[in-house]
């Protein structure tokens, strides 16, 4: 399979000859009543909405859906100041004649990931903290599956091992902040490393990245409170006791902060405020960083159009040398 395309990057009358993933298959209607269609196509770099499927062409987009594989062949083009793929040709590929993996966003090798948290875990003194969080992070099958996992569906750190990067930045903001306000390092500490273990059951990734029906109907937010209850109970002798646990619990059940947010309990401790904008500062940074790094976004110049990944602002690509030399 040929080199993913960096799509972000793609410029205007550029040929495109490369596998896809299809994320989403639009269905469209003229007032004249026929049909036509709208395809956006993904790879690891990003992803890019077709030209229209008019209905003369509907025949070859039949059967396809979201999730499948697809070789396609056409070129780069303007449509209101946004790209599009004219396409020229498309077919639908067997996945396991594809490395579905490759087509996905990924953040790399998590070495670095892991040396970090398991680094901040190690500094962990108060044996029984320690001794909770390492309920999970010794485990084999949880390493396993906290390495795939994506932080999320679309938008911040939605890529393989994106939970992992996410919760690295956590944990370093969080205790940086703990220190400055005089909270529980440690015990923020522990509550980077258990605020999103509910996402393991609230995504999937083996294909698109996508909900669980668990994620959809109770959110990662519970599971993950769900989770840890669940796993001090299988202990014959909980390595913590009755008010240790629930103030895990309350990390990890107001770590969004509000309750339209998805946080069913407000922070009510120091640990817990700290905790709350450390994870909104990690989401909120790395949606910045994404948005600046994509061309399209900025059709007109400097200013971007409004982002739905930063609250409907815009973002500015301008920048100084303030006179550094060199």
């Amino acid at each position: 399979m040929p080199a993913p395309l960096n799509l972000p990057s793609l410029a205007i009358g550029a040929r495109v000859e490369n596998d896809f993933l299809l994320h989403k298959v639009d269905l469209r209607t003229l007032d004249s009543g026929d049909p036509y269609a709208i395809l956006t196509l993904g790879n690891a770099s990003g992803t890019i909405d077709t030209a229209p499927f008019w209905k003369e062409r509907q025949e070859e987009i039949s059967g396809l859906q979201r999730g499948h594989v697809v070789h396609v062949i056409g070129d780069v083009a303007s449509y209101r100041d946004r790209r599009q793929l004219q396409v020229s040709s498309i077919r639908h590929l067997p996945k396991d004649r594809v490395d579905v993996r490759a087509l996905l966003p990924s953040v790399g090798a998590v070495d670095r990931y892991w040396e970090a948290l398991d680094k901040m875990r190690r500094e962990i003194t108060k044996p029984r903290l320690r001794a909770v969080v390492d309920l999970f992070y010794e485990a084999d099958e949880f390493r396993r599956r906290y390495e795939e996992c994506p932080a999320a569906v679309a938008g911040h750190h939605a890529a393989i091992g994106g939970l992992l990067k996410h919760t690295t930045e956590v944990a370093a903001i969080a205790r940086t902040v703990a220190r400055a306000c005089g909270a529980d390092q440690e015990l923020v500490i522990a509550g980077a490393l258990l605020h999103d273990i509910g996402k393991l059951d609230s995504y999937r990734w083996d294909g698109l990245f996508e909900f669980t029906d668990q994620g959809r109907i109770v959110d990662h937010v519970v599971l993950g409170a769900l989770m840890l209850d669940r796993r001090l109970a299988e202990e014959h002798e909980p390595p913590c006791t009755s008010l240790e646990r629930d103030l895990l619990l309350h990390l990890i059940l107001a770590h969004h902060g509000k309750r339209e947010f998805g946080s069913p309990v407000q922070p009510m401790t120091l640990e817990a405020e700290v905790l709350h904008w450390a994870d909104n500062a990690s989401a909120k940074t790395a949606s910045m960083a994404d948005v600046l790094r994509d061309d399209a976004n900025f059709p007109e110049g400097l200013v971007s159009r409004p982002q739905w990944t930063l609250d409907h602002r815009r973002a500015f690509r301008g920048e100084s040398d303030w006179g550094a030399e060199g």
